[in-house]
C-alpha cells in the first residue's frame, strides 16, 4: 500500500484533494492500494520562502508517508512559470528527503483551472452554468474562482464547499484534455504507482 502525504496552501485543496486523488487513482491505477492522507495546509509565501519553513514540512510530511510512501507537493502557480518553480522545488525537496518519493505540481494559475477545462462536465453542479467559448484556454484566466462564481447562481464561489463538490463531480478526462498541469498530475500519479 502506497501512503500519499500531500502538501496543499487552501482550505479549499484540504478537503478537496484526497477526493480528486481517489478519483485519479481509482482511473489510472485501479489494481492498486493507497491510503491519502489529510493534505498539509501550509502558506505558499512561508512555505516556499522560508527554508526552515519548507524543511520543517517536509519532514513531517516525509514521517507521514513512512518510507514507502509519496509526498506530493500542489500549489497554485499563480504568476509563476509552473516549470520553472516545480523544477526548483522539487530540487529543493529532493535535497530534502532523498529518501522518499517527491511530485511537485504546480496548477496552472490555479487549483479551479480544472474545474475551467472540465466545465461542460459541471454545467448544473451548486448552480454552476457552463458559458465558456469554444476554444477556452482553461490555464489562462488569473482568477478561476472569480469566472466560475460569476456562472454560479449566488453569484459567488466558496472555495471550502464548492472545490470538494467539483472534484468530486468534474469529468478527468476533459481535465486531461484541457489542462497541461492536470495532465502533469496525472502523470506524477502513475510514476509514483508503478
Amino acid at each position: 500500500m502506497t501512503i500519499i502525504a500531500s502538501i496543499v496552501e487552501g482550505d479549499g485543496e484540504v478537503a478537496a484533494l484526497p477526493i480528486l486523488l481517489r478519483r485519479v487513482g481509482e482511473r489510472l491505477s485501479p489494481d492498486k492500494i493507497f491510503n491519502v492522507l489529510p493534505p498539509i495546509r501550509v502558506r505558499r509565501d512561508r512555505f516556499l520562502n522560508r527554508d526552515d519553513e519548507f524543511r520543517r514540512i517536509l519532514l513531517l510530511a516525509a514521517a507521514k508517508c513512512g518510507d514507502s510512501g509519496w509526498i506530493l507537493v500542489l500549489l497554485d502557480a499563480d504568476d509563476d512559470c509552473p516549470a520553472e518553480l516545480g523544477v526548483q522545488m522539487f530540487e529543493r525537496a529532493h535535497d530534502i528527503v532523498p529518501h522518499r518519493q517527491v511530485s511537485v505540481v504546480l496548477a496552472n494559475r490555479e487549483y479551479e483551472a480544472w474545474f475551467l477545462a472540465s466545465a461542460e462536465s459541471l454545467h448544473g453542479c451548486r448552480g454552476f452554468t457552463f458559458e465558456f467559448p469554444r476554444n477556452f484556454d482553461a490555464e489562462r484566466p488569473r482568477n478561476a474562482k472569480g469566472w466560475i462564481g460569476e456562472r454560479m447562481s449566488s453569484g459567488t464561489y466558496r472555495e471550502t464547499t464548492d472545490q470538494p463538490a467539483f472534484s468530486a463531480k468534474m469529468d478527468l478526462q476533459q481535465a486531461i484534455e484541457g489542462s497541461r498541469s492536470f495532465r502533469k498530475l496525472c502523470s506524477e500519479w502513475s510514476k509514483q504507482m508503478v
